[in-house]
């Protein structure tokens, strides 16, 4: 049986740490609340009399639970009123010598049988731990910002923290309705771990200038269903705790996704520390607050509309689900569609999908019977390319071989009236291959749709080193009259979206195969604490395992990343046929 611990104490009363105290004092426990001096006490009661009155006024908390949850918390600027506390959490800044000197100084105030905890996000427990007599009794108990909302808590044991010490600190968890996961003591934990190489990487897009702040965060949250975009992110949490983070993990594991940005310090050392400063990535209407105002990176939109093409005829051969998708989106648009397949019998099969798609729509408000017969109006379908001659816009979605595009833009070649644009939906082959099978190259371009395409608002508009502005903006401006948000990169394998998501994935394969933590541990960690719409393993069995092996090796092949090579449990998976979903098994069994 776990021990009840009845009063806890917090060192540290800054966001995070009057969070924490405030999600104890909510669930009936006393706290003693501990900072340096009298102003900084005051700070902290600010934080948490500013948080409680925002839940009265949403009706999460009524007036006289608000004044008894401040009754059952005490202040204090002496560390000695932490004597008869069963547990103490320590909650300062990320300073490994800061921490160590506070936990010396708990060791000779607290009971023998008091718990002793750090909130610490990188740092290691095991070195806070001995500046203790008691590293049996020291644990991490890692909560999520803003703790009184996040789910989240993860537990951290040492080589020789007790267990009963764990037990105790995972039950106290769940009396506060927080869901714990216990890891080892390893930099980044689970979730820290496997969020900052993904921020990182990110971080390495825009300051490689190889796609602007703007697009990287919209990508990932329209690409992703992301709550926010990574820089956004890493200015919330703070660019010198990112730093901090990423440099601590680095240093452990010297694994170079982890190396932080060169941008990240020459920005920590300006002071652009993100909203606390009012300037990050993004510049903010004043310090802490969350308003984003233009500075001299906004994309202006002043200067005229750019120069394009006239698209009014758009053709689009393929018959999968894509094509389908990708048909629909263009002729609710009020774009003429000449759709190819192979044989009339998949032209009258992509007719009645897109007739079945269309009544769906009606069905659910999305589409009125008019604008449904309207759109069926301005669709064709054909079994010859050569009825292409008169498109505007001819897109590519086929299967993903190589051979069979660059046979596709030959024909295109020989059958497109000068000035069309050609388009692909490829997600990882090179571009600039299907370009340069045909002698316009700077007419061809990427348009990479996500699936469904009727439904997700994403486009990643792909250019390559021969592809002209102009068809690039055309073809932006066709996503956006059909309802997109057009987000524009250069020609490298995974774009922006797969460039950034299966990386992380793919640490998420070698953090289990590392024994480190468990499937649904680390779902939990990532859908949790970082609000994530899927875990990594839940949205891996989703995609295809086989689908998701062959993205990593393609990113693997362009960019000789070591941390990029494939983890070896996920080829192991694919060999034996374990798919995920459609074969019933991958990192979970579906076949029960």
């Amino acid at each position: 049986m776990a021990r009840e611990l009845k009063t806890v104490g917090v060192v540290g009363l800054g966001t995070m740490g009057a969070g924490i105290a405030e999600v104890f004092a909510r669930h009936g426990l006393s706290v003693v609340g501990v900072e340096r001096d009298e102003q900084a006490v005051e700070r902290g009661r600010g934080h948490i009399q500013h948080s409680t009155d925002r839940a009265v006024k949403r009706g999460k908390l009524s007036p006289e639970d608000q004044q008894a949850l401040f009754d059952r918390v005490t202040f204090a600027t002496e560390i000695e009123a932490l004597a008869d506390c069963d547990l103490v959490i320590e909650a300062v800044i990320e300073r490994l010598e800061l921490k160590r000197e506070i936990f010396s100084a708990l060791d000779k105030v607290v009971r023998e049988d008091a718990i002793l905890a750090t909130n610490t996000s990188s740092l290691s427990v095991t070195e806070i731990s001995v500046a203790t007599q008691r590293p049996r009794r020291v644990v991490g108990m890692h909560f999520f910002n803003p703790a009184p909302v996040q789910e989240f808590v993860e537990v951290i044991k040492t080589v020789v923290t007790e267990p009963d010490v764990v037990d105790d600190v995972i039950a106290l968890a769940r009396k506060l309705e927080k869901v714990p996961v216990v890891a080892a003591d390893r930099a980044g934990f689970i979730a820290n771990a496997l969020l900052f190489g993904y921020l990182n990487h990110a971080v390495s897009m825009v300051e490689s200038h190889y796609a602007t702040r703007e697009d990287v965060d919209a990508a990932m949250r329209l690409g992703c269903g992301y709550p926010m975009g990574p820089l956004a992110l890493l200015d919330l949490i703070g660019l010198d705790t990112a730093y901090e983070i990423l440099d601590t993990m680095y240093k452990q594991g010297r694994n170079r996704l982890h190396a932080p940005a060169p941008i990240l310090k020459q920005m920590v050392t300006a002071g652009l520390l993100g909203r606390k400063t009012g300037r990050g990535f993004y510049t903010y209407e004043s310090p802490d607050s969350p308003v984003v105002v233009d500075d001299d990176l906004t994309p202006s939109a002043s200067g005229g509309a750019p120069a394009v093409r006239a698209v009014q005829k758009v053709g689009v051969v393929g018959s999968g689900t894509m094509a389908v998708g990708i048909i629909e989106v263009c002729a609710k648009a009020g774009y003429d569609v000449l759709y190819v397949a192979r044989g009339t019998e998949k032209v009258d099969r992509v007719r009645a999908a897109l007739e079945r798609s269309l009544e769906k729509g009606v069905q659910r408000g999305k589409l009125s019977s008019e604008e449904r017969d309207s759109a069926l109006t301005r669709i064709t379908g054909t079994a010859r390319l050569d009825d292409l001659a008169d498109a505007d816009l001819v897109i590519e979605a086929v299967v993903e071989e190589l051979s069979v595009k660059q046979a596709l833009f030959e024909t295109f070649d020989e059958i497109c009236k000068p000035g069309a644009v050609l388009a692909t939906t490829t997600s990882s082959l090179p571009v600039i291959d299907l370009a340069m099978a045909t002698k316009r190259p700077a007419d061809v371009v990427g348009l990479h749709f996500f699936n469904p395409a009727p439904v997700m608002k994403l486009v990643e508009v792909v250019s390559t080193v021969s592809t002209s502005p102009e068809v690039a903006d055309t073809v932006a401006a066709v996503a956006v009259a059909a309802g997109k948000h057009p987000v524009r990169c250069g020609d490298r394998a995974g774009f922006i979206v797969n460039g950034l998501l299966f990386p992380y994935l793919n640490d998420s394969v070698r953090m289990l195969e590392a024994h480190y933590a468990g499937v649904d541990d680390i779902d939990a960690a990532m859908k949790l604490g970082c609000r994530l719409p899927m875990g990594p393993f839940e949205l891996l069995d989703v995609v295809g395992l086989d689908v998701s092996l062959a993205i990593q090796r393609t990113l693997y092949l362009e960019f000789r990343e070591p941390g990029f090579a494939p983890a070896p449990l996920l080829e192991h998976l694919v060999t034996a046929g374990y798919l995920g979903r459609k074969t019933g098994r991958g990192f979970r069994d579906y076949s029960s």
